[in-house]
Protein backbone atom coordinates (compact mmCIF):
# COMPACT_ATOMS: atom_id res chain seq x y z
CA UNK A 1 0.00 0.00 0.00
CA UNK A 2 1.55 3.02 -1.08
CA UNK A 3 2.40 5.98 1.81
CA UNK A 4 0.85 9.90 1.26
CA UNK A 5 1.43 12.49 2.90
CA UNK A 6 -1.02 14.63 4.91
CA UNK A 7 -1.86 18.04 3.97
CA UNK A 8 1.02 18.24 1.89
CA UNK A 9 1.04 22.31 1.32
CA UNK A 10 0.46 22.78 5.47
CA UNK A 11 3.40 20.15 5.39
CA UNK A 12 5.50 22.79 3.18
CA UNK A 13 4.70 25.80 5.50
CA UNK A 14 5.77 24.36 8.44
CA UNK A 15 8.78 23.26 6.87
CA UNK A 16 9.86 26.46 5.37
CA UNK A 17 9.07 28.07 9.17
CA UNK A 18 10.97 25.83 10.82
CA UNK A 19 13.89 24.30 9.26
CA UNK A 20 16.95 24.89 6.54
CA UNK A 21 15.92 22.75 4.01
CA UNK A 22 15.76 23.70 0.34
CA UNK A 23 13.06 24.13 -1.70
CA UNK A 24 14.03 21.78 -3.95
CA UNK A 25 13.98 19.23 -0.57
CA UNK A 26 10.87 20.35 0.73
CA UNK A 27 9.44 20.05 -3.18
CA UNK A 28 10.13 16.78 -3.49
CA UNK A 29 8.79 15.53 0.16
CA UNK A 30 5.67 17.48 -0.40
CA UNK A 31 5.14 16.30 -4.27
CA UNK A 32 4.97 20.27 -5.10
CA UNK A 33 6.43 22.42 -7.80
CA UNK A 34 9.81 24.52 -6.08
CA UNK A 35 8.24 27.68 -7.22
CA UNK A 36 5.00 26.81 -5.25
CA UNK A 37 7.18 26.39 -2.62
CA UNK A 38 9.28 29.76 -3.30
CA UNK A 39 5.80 31.36 -3.40
CA UNK A 40 5.02 29.92 0.10
CA UNK A 41 8.44 31.20 1.80
CA UNK A 42 7.40 34.60 -0.04
CA UNK A 43 4.09 34.50 1.16
CA UNK A 44 2.03 34.61 -2.08
CA UNK A 45 0.93 31.31 -2.02
CA UNK A 46 -0.90 29.37 0.88
CA UNK A 47 -0.94 33.03 3.47
CA UNK A 48 -3.87 31.24 4.81
CA UNK A 49 -2.87 27.73 5.31
CA UNK A 50 -1.56 26.70 9.11
CA UNK A 51 1.44 24.70 9.09
CA UNK A 52 1.18 21.14 10.07
CA UNK A 53 4.17 19.57 11.66
CA UNK A 54 4.91 16.31 10.15
CA UNK A 55 6.78 15.14 13.06
CA UNK A 56 3.63 14.70 15.39
CA UNK A 57 1.86 13.24 12.54
CA UNK A 58 4.23 10.14 12.66
CA UNK A 59 5.26 11.02 9.18
CA UNK A 60 8.47 12.65 9.30
CA UNK A 61 11.43 12.11 12.09
CA UNK A 62 13.46 14.88 13.61
CA UNK A 63 16.52 12.95 12.49
CA UNK A 64 15.62 12.74 8.95
CA UNK A 65 15.23 16.10 8.79
CA UNK A 66 18.68 16.83 10.22
CA UNK A 67 20.07 14.72 7.74
CA UNK A 68 18.89 16.42 4.90
CA UNK A 69 19.23 19.42 6.17
CA UNK A 70 23.15 18.39 6.02
CA UNK A 71 23.03 17.27 2.76
CA UNK A 72 21.03 19.37 0.02
CA UNK A 73 20.95 16.82 -2.52
CA UNK A 74 19.48 14.00 0.28
CA UNK A 75 16.08 13.52 -0.33
CA UNK A 76 13.96 12.62 2.45
CA UNK A 77 11.63 10.24 3.27
CA UNK A 78 8.38 9.27 4.91
CA UNK A 79 8.07 7.55 7.73
CA UNK A 80 6.55 3.89 8.27
CA UNK A 81 3.35 4.13 9.85
CA UNK A 82 2.53 2.78 12.91
CA UNK A 83 -1.12 1.80 12.03
CA UNK A 84 -2.30 0.69 8.91
CA UNK A 85 -5.60 1.69 7.76
CA UNK A 86 -7.53 -0.47 5.03
CA UNK A 87 -8.66 0.95 2.00
CA UNK A 88 -11.89 2.33 2.17
CA UNK A 89 -14.26 0.21 -0.44
CA UNK A 90 -15.88 2.20 -3.16
CA UNK A 91 -19.33 1.65 -2.79
CA UNK A 92 -21.55 2.99 -5.92
CA UNK A 93 -22.27 1.60 -9.78
CA UNK A 94 -18.79 -0.23 -11.01
CA UNK A 95 -16.91 1.95 -13.00
CA UNK A 96 -17.21 0.43 -16.71
CA UNK A 97 -13.83 1.35 -19.15
CA UNK A 98 -15.48 3.40 -22.19
CA UNK A 99 -14.56 0.82 -24.51
CA UNK A 100 -15.60 -1.96 -22.83
CA UNK A 101 -19.45 0.16 -22.30
CA UNK A 102 -20.93 -0.70 -25.81
CA UNK A 103 -20.21 -4.81 -25.09
CA UNK A 104 -22.69 -4.37 -22.31
CA UNK A 105 -25.91 -5.56 -23.83
CA UNK A 106 -24.07 -8.47 -25.23
CA UNK A 107 -22.97 -9.38 -21.37
CA UNK A 108 -27.03 -8.57 -20.44
CA UNK A 109 -27.76 -11.18 -23.28
CA UNK A 110 -25.79 -13.43 -21.88
CA UNK A 111 -26.66 -13.24 -17.78
CA UNK A 112 -30.20 -13.49 -18.94
CA UNK A 113 -29.80 -16.68 -21.20
CA UNK A 114 -27.31 -18.56 -19.24
CA UNK A 115 -28.63 -17.58 -15.48
CA UNK A 116 -32.28 -16.61 -15.72
CA UNK A 117 -32.44 -16.82 -11.83
CA UNK A 118 -30.16 -13.57 -11.65
CA UNK A 119 -32.19 -10.76 -10.15
CA UNK A 120 -31.97 -6.60 -12.17
CA UNK A 121 -30.06 -5.75 -9.24
CA UNK A 122 -27.55 -8.41 -9.77
CA UNK A 123 -26.93 -7.60 -12.92
CA UNK A 124 -26.63 -4.20 -12.48
CA UNK A 125 -23.74 -5.04 -9.94
CA UNK A 126 -22.21 -7.49 -12.11
CA UNK A 127 -22.19 -5.40 -15.54
CA UNK A 128 -22.89 -1.78 -14.06
CA UNK A 129 -25.70 -1.26 -16.49
CA UNK A 130 -29.45 0.23 -15.75
CA UNK A 131 -32.52 -1.77 -14.93
CA UNK A 132 -34.08 -0.15 -18.70
CA UNK A 133 -31.46 -1.70 -20.01
CA UNK A 134 -31.62 -4.84 -18.74
CA UNK A 135 -35.64 -5.30 -19.61
CA UNK A 136 -35.03 -4.02 -23.38
CA UNK A 137 -32.67 -7.05 -24.09
CA UNK A 138 -34.74 -9.36 -22.16
CA UNK A 139 -37.62 -7.92 -24.14
CA UNK A 140 -35.65 -7.72 -27.28
CA UNK A 141 -36.85 -4.24 -27.56
CA UNK A 142 -33.41 -2.80 -27.54
CA UNK A 143 -32.36 -0.44 -30.25
CA UNK A 144 -29.64 -2.84 -31.47
CA UNK A 145 -31.92 -6.08 -30.81
CA UNK A 146 -30.73 -7.52 -34.08
CA UNK A 147 -26.56 -7.26 -34.00
CA UNK A 148 -26.57 -8.14 -29.91
CA UNK A 149 -24.58 -11.39 -29.03
CA UNK A 150 -24.48 -13.36 -26.04
CA UNK A 151 -21.00 -12.82 -24.64
CA UNK A 152 -19.73 -14.11 -20.94
CA UNK A 153 -19.02 -10.59 -18.83
CA UNK A 154 -16.05 -12.30 -17.19
CA UNK A 155 -14.15 -12.52 -20.71
CA UNK A 156 -15.56 -8.98 -21.92
CA UNK A 157 -13.68 -7.76 -18.78
CA UNK A 158 -16.73 -6.52 -17.24
CA UNK A 159 -16.72 -8.55 -13.81
CA UNK A 160 -14.54 -11.16 -12.29
CA UNK A 161 -15.37 -14.85 -12.00
CA UNK A 162 -15.85 -14.87 -7.89
CA UNK A 163 -18.05 -11.94 -8.62
CA UNK A 164 -19.96 -13.64 -11.51
CA UNK A 165 -19.91 -17.40 -9.04
CA UNK A 166 -20.84 -14.88 -5.88
CA UNK A 167 -24.36 -13.29 -7.21
CA UNK A 168 -25.61 -16.86 -9.00
CA UNK A 169 -24.68 -18.53 -5.54
CA UNK A 170 -26.78 -16.07 -3.74
CA UNK A 171 -29.48 -15.97 -6.60
CA UNK A 172 -29.44 -19.94 -6.34
CA UNK A 173 -30.42 -20.20 -2.48
CA UNK A 174 -33.84 -20.06 -3.52
CA UNK A 175 -34.12 -22.21 -6.35
CA UNK A 176 -34.94 -25.92 -4.33
CA UNK A 177 -38.06 -23.44 -3.15
CA UNK A 178 -39.48 -22.25 -6.18
CA UNK A 179 -38.98 -25.70 -7.79
CA UNK A 180 -40.91 -27.61 -6.01
CA UNK A 181 -43.90 -24.11 -5.45
CA UNK A 182 -43.67 -24.81 -9.58
CA UNK A 183 -44.24 -28.76 -9.55
CA UNK A 184 -47.29 -28.41 -7.52
CA UNK A 185 -48.91 -25.98 -9.61
CA UNK A 186 -48.40 -28.08 -12.87
CA UNK A 187 -51.32 -30.42 -14.03
CA UNK A 188 -50.35 -34.26 -14.18
CA UNK A 189 -50.74 -36.31 -17.68
CA UNK A 190 -52.96 -38.89 -18.26
CA UNK A 191 -50.81 -41.32 -17.10
CA UNK A 192 -49.86 -39.70 -14.47
CA UNK A 193 -53.00 -39.33 -13.12
CA UNK A 194 -53.87 -43.10 -13.84
CA UNK A 195 -50.62 -44.41 -12.36
CA UNK A 196 -51.30 -42.42 -8.77
CA UNK A 197 -54.70 -43.53 -8.88
CA UNK A 198 -53.41 -47.16 -9.31
CA UNK A 199 -51.26 -46.81 -6.37
CA UNK A 200 -54.30 -45.45 -3.96
CA UNK A 201 -56.39 -48.45 -5.17
CA UNK A 202 -53.35 -50.65 -4.39
CA UNK A 203 -53.29 -49.31 -1.13
CA UNK A 204 -56.90 -49.68 -0.41
CA UNK A 205 -57.24 -53.40 -1.47
CA UNK A 206 -54.51 -53.99 0.91
CA UNK A 207 -55.92 -52.58 3.71
CA UNK A 208 -59.80 -53.33 3.07
CA UNK A 209 -59.19 -57.15 1.91
CA UNK A 210 -55.71 -58.75 2.70
CA UNK A 211 -55.25 -60.83 0.29
CA UNK A 212 -54.68 -58.45 -2.91
CA UNK A 213 -58.24 -58.39 -4.29
CA UNK A 214 -60.73 -55.48 -4.21
CA UNK A 215 -63.66 -56.56 -2.34
CA UNK A 216 -66.49 -54.79 -4.54
CA UNK A 217 -64.99 -57.16 -7.30
CA UNK A 218 -66.29 -59.99 -4.86
CA UNK A 219 -69.45 -58.55 -4.33
CA UNK A 220 -69.75 -57.72 -8.41
CA UNK A 221 -69.57 -61.98 -8.56
CA UNK A 222 -72.45 -62.46 -6.16
CA UNK A 223 -74.56 -60.12 -7.86
CA UNK A 224 -77.67 -62.58 -9.28
CA UNK A 225 -80.91 -61.69 -11.32
CA UNK A 226 -84.10 -62.07 -9.44
CA UNK A 227 -85.04 -64.70 -12.28
CA UNK A 228 -82.13 -67.25 -12.00
CA UNK A 229 -82.49 -67.18 -8.04
CA UNK A 230 -86.68 -68.02 -7.75
CA UNK A 231 -85.77 -70.59 -10.80
CA UNK A 232 -83.08 -72.12 -8.99
CA UNK A 233 -85.33 -72.41 -5.44
CA UNK A 234 -88.26 -74.02 -7.47
CA UNK A 235 -85.52 -76.69 -8.98
CA UNK A 236 -84.93 -77.43 -5.30
CA UNK A 237 -88.32 -77.78 -4.43
CA UNK A 238 -89.19 -80.00 -7.10
CA UNK A 239 -86.15 -82.05 -6.01
CA UNK A 240 -87.44 -82.41 -2.94
CA UNK A 241 -90.75 -83.51 -4.13
CA UNK A 242 -89.72 -86.15 -6.11
CA UNK A 243 -87.69 -87.73 -2.95
CA UNK A 244 -90.53 -88.09 -1.19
Amino acid sequence: MSQTLLMPKATAVWLVDNTALSFEQIAAFCTLHPLEVQGIADGDVASGIMGANPIQNGQLTKEEIEKAEGNPNYRMKLSEPKVRVAAVKRKGPRYTPISRRNERPNAIKWLVRNHPELKDAQIMRLVGTTKSTIESVRENSHWNAANLTAMDPVTLGLCSQIDLDLEVKRASKDAPAQAELNEGTTLLTAEEALARAGGRGHEHMSEDGGDGFEPSHDRRQDDFDADSVFAKLKSLKTDAADEE
